[in-house]
């Protein structure tokens, strides 16, 4: 019959607790991995491309944005870029409320811009009498391009104006919000892309002046395409590899446990003699 070390066949508490240990360990780490392998992990990537080829050369902007001191009959919203587009006082989907018993405006318009250089403002250009001063001060609530998207774990500058508060600054200035815009696309697990735009803004205020005398003022969002694109991709770690980092464990687990048992064993063993030899 082959040898059977006596590690193995002779049972000792030593080697019931390693077993117990052994037990919870796995337990944690199999938890540790299952728990990993239904989360979904997002993974981002740049790249030079137009995403949504399929959109017609638009980009799809919302924006709601208020003037507390501007009658509702004196906002509009103009549109320019370089394709030629000149358009004064933009009416489609859009709706002004007003505020403070009249004495105020809020702006909220739905409209697309074209993919290349160009600006939209909110000014009194389209008023039938031009106002002799104006009162550009405003808070924006909503500046966004593209499709919304609520994903979890993207944090993502989708709205970087909302909240702009420009209520405490000069009544009678100009705003330019420098805007360049960064296509996003987000892959879920499905394969199926939503398409947004993330922006970063730099802004300034000033009096404007010609030889006329003084410029009347408005709010300029003056933006530029970056040719970067941000793709987000949801991904889930392939069932073989959670399959093999378990078998993995267990083999690893059972390995170490039984080295840690054998050497605890023998140095037992090893002390027992010593005892028994000085009793003799």
């Amino acid at each position: 019959l082959p040898f059977v070390p006596k590690d193995l066949t002779q049972p000792t508490y030593t080697g019931a607790f390693i077993s117990i240990c052994c037990c919870v360990f796995m337990l944690f780490l199999f938890l540790s991995e299952l728990t990993g392998f239904i989360a979904t992990e997002i993974v981002n990537e740049l790249y030079v491309d137009d995403p949504d080829k399929d959109s017609g050369g638009k980009i799809d902007v919302s924006l709601n944005i208020s003037l507390p001191n501007l009658h509702c009959d004196l906002v509009g919203l103009d549109i320019q870029d370089e394709m030629g587009r000149h358009e004064v006082g933009h009416i489609e989907n859009s709706m002004k409320v007003p505020l403070n018993n009249g004495h105020g405006c809020r702006f909220e318009g739905e409209f697309s811009i074209n993919k290349v250089p160009g600006n939209f403002h909110v000014s009194t250009h389209s008023a039938t009498a031009q106002p002799q001063s104006p009162d550009m001060t405003h808070i924006i609530h909503k500046l966004a391009f593209g499709e919304k998207l609520q994903v979890q774990h993207v944090q993502g500058a989708f709205n970087a104006l909302g909240g702009a508060n420009r209520l405490q600054s000069n009544a009678l200035a100009s705003h330019d919000y420098i805007l360049k815009i960064v296509p996003t696309v987000y892959e879920d697990l499905g394969g199926k892309q939503r398409f947004s735009y993330q922006y970063t803004v730099a802004n300034k205020e000033y009096v404007a002046y010609s030889h006329t005398g003084r410029i009347i003022p408005a709010i300029w969002f003056r933006y530029d395409l970056s040719p970067i694109t941000v793709k987000y991709t949801e991904r889930r770690q392939p069932f073989y590899r959670f399959i093999t980092t378990i078998c993995a464990i267990i083999g690893g687990t059972f390995t170490v446990a039984g080295i840690i048992d054998s050497c605890i064993f023998t140095a037992s063993e090893a002390w027992k003699k010593i005892q028994i030899g000085k009793m003799s």
